[in-house]
């Protein structure tokens, strides 16, 4: 059934059609952002900084302009307009002015006729620096009154605390049988997307530029380039080239300005394309993070008291750590009921690379350490970790730390039973399964099995009183005699399959078989970030109310024709039907040769700020829960660990399209695992080691275990069609799940992520720490 509660219709909602870039992709192709060219295109590189922190004494670009081929030799003198941009805060320099703050930092840029040509130029470009010291050590930078300042208004980004009854009153403490106090730790990871950052500029006869690049937020960009390069945003026009792959890390410009800044000074086009190193540099990565919990909880497992630090490492520049420390610090105590918290959430600048979005959005990171909480306080009281879990869970009319109250369903309770009731995964019956089998390193007499749960909170679409919207165009009309219905918004097609989502929407309520969608550009209004696992929500939401505004267009134009619409009528086969399924009228004589736009903007219920003295505040707009079991095997003498099964259920509140859907789960899961056993971008003194696939570990094929899945529908009524945003939970739920299990396995703490073999092997179990008392 629909969201009117007609019958599910072929290709809309609930169905799962078949992408429309599905084969291309499949075949090759598919065009990305890095396969655009252009006729006479010049091609830039960056010159980037190898220091994490140095004075900038001079550059000297005549070295570059004498190579024959060189077109164009750009500094921070040349930049046109405002010099700085950034999502939140504009602090990031379009070209390094005075100074570079890490390892990477652009400094100049190079136009030349081949690639080649201009990665020579840009390595002959002359920099004298002055090296500073590097500010690396996070709790130094935000507690050290001697540390040096990243930036001349401190080191601290943003400190956000949340104040729920009080859990220092010796009355409250004496209340908790078992108090359990750790520090945790998660590494730096990165996007890994396998489409580089890419862009192509062309410049434009009336003086603007025209881009098309791969981006998460057509419209963000464009309100920080336009300001640099000195142009009114109406000069700017951008189209979103193909994406391939994003998790947070294309939500910051990357080559937007520089390739503008080229096409402009030669009146060329100008390409850029970013290697695998380079992208390393490229983009911002997954704060890394340190975080001390204290947990107090009664002997029956009734959680009484939650203490939490948590310091999160922006890196250089600002980026979205701002709402990054926001999310950790709301959603930090976890979806569990406690009456006392306190929690304490730092962001800080340093001189190690600039961390923003990613994938969960600083609730991954939180949730890694209030889950490995929990596992401690089982431990020490005895308890299965899901008995522990489903004591504590939140549920609808639950109110959490912030003092939000949850008014949808949160059902934690079925998830856990679910996820009971699912099969767990036989004994390995060959070497090849378990760990390092492959390389023939054990026949098992190391090996160790483990089992772990993990439950993630998430927040969807954009919290603390963001204007968060979503515009889109829809028009009918008539193509040789069939009813057609054309999509327009800028929401970025990142790989997620919103898209597709688009077209079933259209097909839903307009009742036709044939829907164009767009490519998406500012030629309509923003559709907002392809992230915070809103665009369902939040570009569904303004498909759905454009649909609705244009099918009550085609119902009044048939009432000024005289035909009687009966009240409940609907579009469906390119008719108008009526509630009973009679045919009232036909679209094709409706329409004749004229045609039908609507245009509307889509907005969710308004949210509020937290309160920057207490937390207090209705901040988010949906939550979204997942539950995770993993199953690994672990040989405890080598340190290697095989991910065996992992199960999963989500409540996603309305099935859009299954397919895409479980593709989601998939994805996100398969981030978790890399955080919890093998993505890490590691930095020594702020210089990053590893900026490679060699080096720096994603999951493969082998690494994917079987993944159980188990889809719920809880509808949300607030949300269109009572969907849920479900992208980013699974990601939060997989790594503490697969740490937990490790720690069965082992009997060691394991407290940081991801989990090395040095971590496990040829170790003594420890101990858990608890401090029990009467």
């Amino acid at each position: 059934m629909n969201g009117n509660g007609r019958r599910q219709r072929p290709g809309g909602v609930g169905d799962s059609p078949l992408r429309p870039d599905a084969a291309a992709k499949v075949l090759g192709a598919f065009e990305y952002a890095s396969d655009l060219k252009a006729e006479g295109m010049l091609y830039g590189a960056t010159l980037r900084s190898p220091h994490p922190s140095a004075l900038i004494k001079r550059i000297d670009t005549a070295p570059a302009l004498a190579m024959p081929g060189v077109r164009a030799v750009l500094t921070h003198e040349d930049v046109p307009g405002r010099k700085f941009y950034g999502l939140i805060v504009q602090d990031c320099p379009v070209l390094a002015i005075d100074q570079v703050r890490y390892h990477g930092e652009p400094v100049a840029i190079v136009a030349a006729d081949d690639a080649e040509t201009a990665h020579r130029a840009a390595s002959a470009i002359v920099v004298e620096y002055a090296i500073l010291p590097a500010v690396t050590d996070l709790r130094s930078a935000l507690f050290d009154s001697d540390s040096p300042r990243v930036h001349p208004g401190g080191n601290l980004v943003r400190h956000q605390p949340i104040r729920r009854g009080n859990p220092a009153d010796p009355a409250v403490r004496a209340m908790a049988d078992v108090e359990i106090t750790r520090e945790y730790q998660v590494g730096m990871q990165d996007q890994a997307f396998l489409g580089p950052e890419a862009g192509l500029a062309y410049p434009t006869a009336d003086g603007g530029i025209e881009l098309h690049v791969a981006t998460q937020w057509l419209h963000a960009d464009l309100e920080q380039i336009a300001p640099c390069l000195g142009l009114p945003e109406s000069k700017v026009h951008m189209t979103l080239a193909g994406v391939g792959g994003a998790f947070g890390g294309r939500e910051d410009l990357s080559v937007q300005i520089h390739a503008a800044m080229l096409a402009r000074r030669t009146g060329k086009p100008v390409r850029m394309v970013y290697n695998r190193q380079e992208s390393f540099f490229g983009h911002v990565h997954r704060h890394p993070a340190i975080m001390r919990y204290t947990h107090g909880a009664r002997r029956d497992g009734t959680l009484v008291y939650v203490v939490a630090e948590i310091l999160l490492d922006g890196g250089a520049y600002a980026s979205t750590t701002e709402a990054v420390v926001g999310n950790a610090s709301s959603l930090g105590a976890g979806p569990y009921e406690v009456d006392h918290v306190a929690i304490d959430a730092y962001g800080a600048y340093t001189n190690n690379p600039p961390c923003g979005a990613m994938r969960g959005f600083g609730a991954v990171q939180a949730c890694f350490a209030y889950e490995s909480q929990m596992d401690a306080l089982a431990a020490a009281l005895g308890m299965h970790p899901l008995d522990l879990r489903a004591r504590n869970a939140v549920k609808q009319g639950s109110t959490i730390a912030t003092g939000q109250v949850i008014d949808s369903p949160a059902p934690l309770a079925e998830m856990f039973e679910q996820l009971r009731a699912m099969p767990m995964p036989q004994a390995p019956d060959r070497n090849a399964l378990l760990p390092g089998g492959y390389g023939n390193t054990t026949h098992g007499e190391g090996v160790r099995r483990g089992v772990g749960y993990g439950v993630g909170i998430k927040n969807i679409c954009y919290s603390e009183g963001f204007d968060d919207y979503a515009t889109a165009r829809v028009t009918l009309t008539l193509e040789r005699g069939e009813p057609v219905a054309s999509v327009h918004t800028a929401a970025a097609e990142v790989g997620q399959g919103l898209v597709t989502v688009q077209g079933q929407i259209a097909r839903t309520e307009l009742g036709v078989e044939q829907v164009k969608v767009e490519r998406a550009d500012t030629r309509v209004g923003s559709s907002g970030s392809s992230s915070a696992s809103r665009q369902s929500y939040m570009t569904g939401g303004a498909v759905k109310a454009a649909c609705e505004a244009v099918r009550d267009r085609v119902f009044q134009t048939a009432r000024e024709l005289g035909v009687d619409v009966p009240q409940g009528s609907a579009l469906i086969g390119g008719k108008i039907v009526s509630m009973l399924g009679e045919p009232v009228a036909d679209l094709a004589d409706l329409l004749g040769d004229g045609t039908i736009e609507e245009t509307r903007e889509y907005r969710h219920r308004p949210t509020g700020p937290l309160d920057r003295l207490t937390g207090q505040g209705s901040s988010h707009v949906q939550f979204a829960f997942a539950v995770h079991r993993a199953v690994v095997d672990v040989d405890v003498e080598l340190g290697l660990i095989r991910v065996v099964q992992l199960d999963v259920v989500q409540d996603v509140g309305r099935i859009i399209n299954r397919l895409a859907l479980e593709g989601q789960i998939q994805g996100g899961t398969a981030q978790g695992l890399g955080l919890a056993v093998l993505e890490e971008i590691v930095t020594d003194g702020g210089k990053v080691l590893n900026p490679s696939f060699t080096d720096y570990l994603i999951p493969t094929i082998l690494d994917m275990p079987p993944l159980g899945m188990r889809i719920l529908e809880h509808p949300d009524p607030a949300s269109p069609y009572g969907l849920r945003g479900a992208g980013e939970p699974p990601t939060l739920s997989s790594t503490p799940a697969i740490a937990a299990a490790v720690r069965d396995a082992t009997g060691l703490a394991l407290t940081r992520v991801p989990i090395r073999p040095e971590h496990i092997a040829l170790r003594e179990p420890q101990e858990q720490e608890a401090n029990a008392h009467a």
